[in-house]
């Protein structure tokens, strides 16, 4: 049983706040270590319940925080950025089942750190008319791929949104949402038990099906119009109002691609404290 984690930052074990998760400020530092932990519980869990390899996909900004020294000797570790499949690269590899772990929940939306993609700019993204996360996004590219959701980890509203488009997953939520940039929060052995717990039993769910490839559409509403005006440039994009844009896709694979470069050309676009 060959399982991935798609290892986020922003609902791991403690982070309430921006200085907690952005790369090279000392409580990044101290999180690091606190995010390696829920890593290091996670595969823990996997391994007793019969994963036989473990690779772990870093899915945060620099997408290199976790701490590789201290990193569990049964998981490998994918870090480093520029991804074809940013989040999920590797779910094309046979893997079967993936773990969302320290995920949050989606722009527009409540949850500690709650974003899209981008951390501020993007208010909301569309799936096929659904509003949507990140974990919902990637959950439909697993599903293309026939890989199951096993686990999600983040704060109560991240496992809440989870049961939604992963019905069939274990949950558990290391803190509980109080704002945007607070929470209350398990002390890490607590919150490391739970998800070791969580994980052992995931691994029933394990198993790769059939995938389902379908056409699908996303839409994207940024908080500023000349960011709709900069992501609306890229080819098969369309401006759909004053701050929206939206495409098509004929498969979800493609269609996170075209949203990597969408979100990517409208970062491109925010001129300093305007936006």
């Amino acid at each position: 049983m060959r399982i991935m984690i798609s290892a986020d930052m922003e609902g791991a074990t403690g982070v309430t706040w921006t200085g907690d998760v952005i790369p090279g400020t000392e409580q990044w530092q101290r999180f690091r270590r606190l995010f390696t932990g829920d890593v290091n519980a996670c595969v823990t869990g996997l391994v007793a319940g019969g994963a036989t390899e473990v690779i772990v996909n870093e899915a945060h900004s620099s997408q290199r925080n976790l701490l590789l020294e201290d990193l569990h000797t049964s998981a490998r570790m994918l870090t480093g950025r520029h991804k074809p499949l940013s989040m999920m690269q590797g779910i094309d590899s046979d893997v079967d089942g993936v773990v969302f772990l320290g995920y949050h929940t989606g722009a527009g939306s409540p949850g500690v750190l709650a974003h899209t993609y981008l951390e501020n700019s993007i208010t909301g993204v569309w799936l096929d008319g659904v509003h949507a996360s990140e974990g919902r996004l990637n959950a439909a590219l697993a599903a293309e791929y026939g890989v199951p959701v096993l686990l999600v980890t983040g704060d109560d509203l991240t496992c809440a949104d989870a049961a939604t488009y992963a019905p069939g997953a274990g949950l558990v939520a290391v803190k509980e949402c109080v704002s945007r940039y607070a929470a209350v929060c398990l002390p890490p052995a607590v919150a490391f038990s739970h998800i070791t717990e969580a994980a052992t039993a995931a691994m029933a769910s394990a198993g790769r099906g059939e995938g389902v490839v379908t056409a699908h559409r996303i839409e994207v509403e940024f908080d500023a119009t000349h960011l709709a005006d900069a992501a609306a440039v890229v080819p098969t994009v369309e401006l759909i109002g004053p701050r929206r844009v939206g495409f098509d896709a004929v498969s979800m694979t493609e269609a996170m691609k075209a949203f990597k470069v969408v979100t990517h050309v409208a970062a491109g676009a925010i001129e300093g404290i305007y936006g």
